[in-house]
């Protein structure tokens, strides 16, 4: 009996390498899908953050501008608030639009502002509405209007908000995919103990003695594999992040975590359920079924 579980036991190994390995490439996958939808994300906050708010001053006094400019920096929305002069206004117009108008005009038409970039989360219409509208209050006799791309704001919340349902289809598809991929890999990983299993059972061995030493293999497979996909994935951002040098700023150590840590739970997690499962099926079928 001891060398027929031997046996099991040498026969097996095999299996659970390849299982290892198979729960791997498959956590990968959905390691790579994971750091896209994570990264997208941050890509879409980044243009967000780069849309200049100008608030086009009426008044020259600079007490007044610097109470404007006060009031704007104290606000959560706010980041990056700068006043703008009538030199630092065209040298911007000039940066944006490709050329100099010193060429036709022999002056500056340029009002002075205070300039602001907003936060994400407030970069859309309502929100920036809200703000126009709250700056305009305050400073009525000060500020002569406020300016930014509204179009391009609009654009910018349709289209992230169209990415964001097509990546959210594509991860519960996805999510779907991985966890029967790995149920299934599991599961025939455990069809070479299935004698092991209802042997230890014939000889009255306990359910918990017999699922025990699978289940701390399983979790230790699980492991090992999403250790395997994070490492490939590593690997993978270093080399992109060489071949394109910008992606290194959408690098945010908060997302890794909650990815990594994810992988290691779901590659865990599933890799004991499917083994509980098929400790679970064998126990309760007969010996003749096993063949």
């Amino acid at each position: 009996m001891s060398a027929n579980g031997s046996g099991s036991l040498k026969r097996s190994k095999p299996n659970y390498i390849y299982s290892i390995i198979g729960v791997a490439i498959v956590l990968f996958i959905m390691c790579i899908m994971g750091w896209l939808f994570l990264n997208l994300h941050s890509i879409g906050d980044n243009f967000k953050e780069d849309i200049r708010i100008s608030v086009y001053l009426r008044t020259s006094d600079k007490t007044s501008i610097g109470k404007i400019q006060q009031f704007i920096a104290g606000q959560d929305y706010a980041k990056n608030v700068e006043y703008v002069d009538k030199e630092k206004a065209k040298l911007i117009w000039n940066k944006e639009n490709n050329e100099d108008w010193a060429k036709i005009l022999d002056f500056n038409p340029l009002p002075e502002s205070v300039d602001f970039f907003a936060k994400a989360d407030y970069v859309n219409t309502d929100s920036l509405t809200k703000i126009s509208a709250a700056i305009e209050n305050q400073f009525k006799t000060e500020v002569a209007d406020i300016q930014y791309p509204k179009s391009l704001v609009t654009n910018l919340n349709e289209r992230a908000t169209k990415l964001g349902l097509i990546f959210l289809v594509m991860s519960i598809i996805l999510c779907v995919i991985v966890i029967i991929s790995i149920d299934n890999t599991i599961r025939l990983a455990m069809f070479s103990n299935r004698f092991l299993i209802k042997t230890m059972q014939m000889v009255g061995a306990t359910r918990n003695f017999i699922s025990k030493p699978l289940m701390i293999r399983a979790l230790l497979n699980g492991l090992i594999s999403a250790l395997i996909s994070i490492c490939l994935l590593f690997g993978l951002i270093q080399w992109a992040t060489m071949q394109f040098p910008q992606l290194g700023t959408l690098q945010s150590f908060g997302n890794n975590v909650l990815l990594f840590g994810g992988l290691v739970l779901l590659g865990v997690g599933i890799s004991v359920f499917s083994t509980y499962r098929s400790v679970l099926k064998y126990l309760k079928m007969k010996l003749d079924e096993l063949y």
